[in-house]
Formats: structure tokens, C-alpha cells, sequence
């Protein structure tokens, strides 16, 4: 044997240890010191999946060739607002039994015998603002499918059993609405939030549920469903020219000409401050602290955004939940929202769940962090994280050929694609470009203090009085004013007397 042939071994092991000696060292002795290279990644752009279909509906189409499967999604102009009056609940009625209470010629039992044997899912809603039937087949079955999303789309039988089930089932859920805070705080957060009378707090009750008829669903659906009001969001394995050719045939010559659906209403009004306290024997406070919105076009938004995460919308890594949470022990979940409207203004919202003797100790704790915000510039290792998160979770959105097709659908139907076409596209700068100086501004423009409502639901009593080891009253974090709110009768929501 040649000595080169043994010496070879022993030259690969050297270099080996080599190798392994210099990644060891370039090995970062504690996770927080690792570094990566910059993220790179360009979004896709809406505009390369738009079509303009001659029906007068937009759709959004996203091929995609990994399984046999194709996923359809029809938003609909429609919602809880087009509701007239006495008839509060005919919205959700119908979006609910548009794909249950059978369509054309089959009945609910038929159409979802048929649905499982071609291991389909047919599904429909109406909300507040929008409405919404998706279909998901495997692809050799898109022209049953499409016929199907027809049928239901035009045809829907509204049939009178399922019809008085669904007026049963959502009677039975009315009972239940005194029985978690959870949905007393959420239902009168709503009320001071936007206005008795703004259309979101138009909810159902026995006497509106008890006046729906069969008639009624079938005007509701013929008078807003139709390819005026519709954008489409179609994935999977299709091919794109003959995807367009079904839509066109799956909306043409449609039965019932309909109406345009008129703009959501935005005139919201919110509460005067104070505090505002619903009486519920229970051992914890839910408290939601609200300031004053923004829409989403606000040229702070991100901006805000980026003080928002810093706030409490971050999760472990913001100052609100590292001060009630973390430090205080005083709750399990803490947190704050500062969502931007499309339609409407939402509030800017913090809230947390406590015992009933220390809500006022919390409360002042969530007000001081709000203040602090404002008063002091936020470190750079805050600002550092939250900004890289949020770039770093950017392509997320568009992980999935179906999320593509729905975050751009969903863009059509909001007005963003018409207002701001690039908004994807220069999201990352914006959010790069946020300085701590823009944080601070934006705190102090925002969160006002003297304009803030405080509502609890707990046990009046425990919550007034308070901690013997912290000395804060409620009534004092608003200005000293106090509001007692009547509970509401949970069928008729009339407030019942204290």
C-alpha cells in the first residue's frame, strides 16, 4: 500500500478538526448574540392576479399545482347595517342558512349528503359589514361544485325547519348572555364605544328573532346578493384562463338584479369620560380602558402601531404586561389593542382581568404606563424588537397561494387597493422608518388621559373600596366620575332596574 493512501485519512480527520474547531468559535456564546443576514423578500403584487370579470365582480386568481384542491371565497357588500328595523338578527340568519337550509333543487339534507360525498365544504356568513360563502372541492369536481355555489348563491331554499331550528338555537344563546362577564364587558364596551344607536349595537332580541320569516330571507338575499356586491378570491389547481371562463359562466344572466350595497355608516360616538360600572357578583373585575381611534388611513398608523406593541400589544415582550402581569402579579392576560378603523373609528383599548379589590391598583398601573409612553422616549432595544418583528412577520401573510388571493380579495373589498395600491409593497419601509421621536409624538397625540372611559364589570362593593395595600379609588383614574350601568334583560336588552 502506498504511504500516500495512508496518510490521506489522517489529512481529511486534520482538516476536520479544523472545520469543527473554527464553527466552534464562530458559535455566539448566548442566544441574543446571534446574528442573520437581512431578511429578503419582495411580496407579490396584486395587481398580477386581478381580473375585472364582465359580470362587474372582481376576483383575485392564485394557481397552484401542489394538491388537487381548489378553495373559492365570495365576499359579499352586505351586513348587520342592512338590517331594518325589528328585524335585527335577519342578517346572521341568513348568511347561516344560505349553505344549510338547501338550494335549487336539493334540500338541506340532500345538498349536504352531496357535500360529504364529494368531500366538500360549502360554508356562509353574514357579519356586521361583510358577508361570505366558500367552497373548497378537490378540482376534478369544479363543475359540480361551481354549479352547487350557484345554486346557493341564487336559489336558496331558506327551508322552514331549519329556519325554526336556527330561531330556536339563537333564543336558547340569548339566555346565556348574562351569564359570563366576558359578554356583558364585550356588549357594553360596544355600547360606549360607538353610540346606542350606532348599527353595531342594533343586536337581536326575542321579539326581532320571534319576527323573522322565510319571506324576509329570501328579500335579504335577493335584494344584496349579486355580482355587484361581490369579490372573489379563487386558489389551487386551476388554470387561470379557464378559471376566468366558469366565473364568467358562474355569474352570468343572474335571476334577481339586487341592489348595490350602500356605504357602512361611520358616525360612531364614544362615552363621555369616567368610569363606567356594570354590578356582577363575580370574584374578578374585567376592565376595558378606552381612548379615542383612528382610521387606518391615518397617516400615524404605523406609527402608532409600532407604540402599540410597545405598550401592550406585544405580548411578553410590552410594558403593560410586564407591569400588571410580570411584576405585579395582578393578572394573567393584559394587553391593549389600537386597531385602525376601515369603515368606522374603533377605540384604542387596554384590558386586563383582576381580582375585584385591586381593579383601581391595575387600572392606575395600565394609566401610568400610557402616561409614561408619552412623557419619555422608549428605549432602543424596545423600538429595535418591535420594529423587527413586525417586518420579520410580514411575509407571513402571504405564506400560503390561498392567503395571497384572500389578503388581496380582502384589499379589493375594503377600498385599499383603489386608495393605496403599493401599501404592501412599502409597508416595510414605513415601518423601518419609525423613529423613537415618532412614538413619543404619537403617544402624546393619542393617549389623552382626560379623555378616557373605564368600563368595569365585577362586584360594585369590592371594586369601590378597593386595596388597603395600594390607596387608589377607581373614580379617581377619570376625572371622579362614576357611572353605574344597569344590567340589560338578556332577551329584550332593555336595562333592568339596579
Amino acid at each position: 500500500m502506498k504511504i500516500s493512501s495512508l496518510l490521506r485519512p489522517l489529512a481529511l480527520t486534520a482538516i476536520a478538526s479544523l472545520t469543527v474547531a473554527a464553527s466552534a468559535a464562530d458559535i455566539p456564546a448566548r442566544p441574543e448574540k446571534l446574528t442573520y443576514p437581512p431578511l429578503t423578500y419582495e411580496p407579490p403584487s396584486a395587481a398580477d392576479y386581478r381580473v375585472q370579470l364582465p359580470s362587474v365582480a372582481v376576483a383575485y386568481l392564485v394557481p397552484d399545482r401542489e394538491l388537487p384542491l381548489v378553495n373559492i371565497s365570495v365576499l359579499v357588500h352586505t351586513g348587520d347595517y342592512l338590517e331594518p328595523a325589528g328585524k335585527e338578527g335577519l342578517a346572521e340568519t341568513t348568511g347561516y342558512l344560505l349553505s344549510r337550509g338547501g338550494a335549487g333543487a336539493k334540500t338541506a339534507e340532500q345538498l349536504e349528503e352531496r357535500l360529504d360525498f364529494l368531500a366538500a365544504n360549502l360554508s356562509s356568513g353574514v357579519g356586521d359589514t361583510s358577508g361570505n360563502v366558500n367552497l373548497n372541492l378537490m378540482s376534478k369536481d369544479l363543475d359540480e361544485g361551481l354549479a352547487l355555489l350557484r345554486d346557493v348563491l341564487t336559489a336558496p331554499r331558506f327551508q322552514d325547519n331549519k329556519l325554526a331550528l336556527r330561531k330556536q338555537q339563537m333564543l336558547q344563546e340569548m339566555k346565556q348572555r348574562n351569564d359570563d362577564s366576558s359578554n356583558i364587558e364585550g356588549r357594553e364596551r360596544s355600547y360606549l364605544a360607538y353610540g346606542e344607536d350606532f348599527f353595531l349595537n342594533r343586536q337581536p332580541t326575542q321579539a326581532s328573532v320571534e319576527a323573522i320569516t322565510r319571506a324576509d330571507l329570501q328579500a335579504f338575499q335577493q335584494k344584496w346578493f349579486n355580482p355587484a356586491n361581490f369579490v372573489v378570491a379563487v386558489s389551487g389547481d386551476f388554470d387561470r384562463a379557464d378559471m376566468i371562463k366558469r366565473l364568467d359562466t358562474l355569474f352570468a344572466n343572474w335571476p334577481h338584479p339586487g341592489e348595490k350595497a350602500p356605504p357602512v355608516p361611520t358616525q360612531t360616538t364614544l362615552a363621555k369620560p369616567g368610569v363606567y360600572l356594570v354590578d356582577k357578583d363575580v370574584n374578578q373585575g374585567r376592565v376595558g380602558i378606552m381612548l379615542p381611534g383612528v382610521q387606518r388611513d391615518n397617516p400615524d398608523y404605523v406609527a402608532i402601531s409600532v407604540m402599540n406593541d410597545i405598550l401592550g400589544g406585544g405580548g411578553f415582550t410590552s410594558r403593560i404586561v410586564n407591569r400588571v402581569r410580570s411584576d405585579e402579579g395582578l393578572a394573567y392576560s393584559a394587553g391593549s389593542a389600537f386597531p385602525g378603523g376601515v369603515y368606522y373609528t374603533p377605540p384604542f383599548t387596554a384590558a386586563f382581568q383582576t381580582k375585584s379589590a385591586t381593579v383601581p391598583y391595575a387600572t392606575s398601573i395600565v394609566i401610568e404606563e400610557m402616561k409614561r409612553i408619552a412623557s419619555t422616549p422608549v428605549e432602543d432595544k424596545e423600538i429595535d424588537t418591535t420594529k423587527s418583528g413586525m417586518i420579520d412577520r410580514f411575509p407571513r401573510q402571504f405564506a400560503t397561494k390561498a392567503q395571497i388571493a384572500g389578503v388581496f380579495a380582502q384589499d379589493e373589498f375594503t377600498g385599499r387597493y383603489a386608495k393605496n395600491p403599493d401599501f404592501w409593497k412599502k409597508y416595510r419601509g414605513t415601518v423601518a422608518a419609525v423613529t423613537k421621536e415618532d412614538v413619543q409624538r404619537v403617544a402624546r397625540k393619542y393617549l389623552t388621559p382626560d379623555q378616557v372611559v373605564i368600563l368595569v364589570v365585577g362586584k360594585e362593593a369590592d371594586v369601590l373600596k378597593g386595596s388597603a395595600d395600594h390607596p387608589v379609588t377607581l373614580e379617581s383614574l377619570a376625572g371622579d366620575r362614576y357611572t353605574k350601568l344597569p344590567l340589560r334583560d338578556p332577551m329584550t336588552l332593555k336595562p333592568m332596574a339596579n
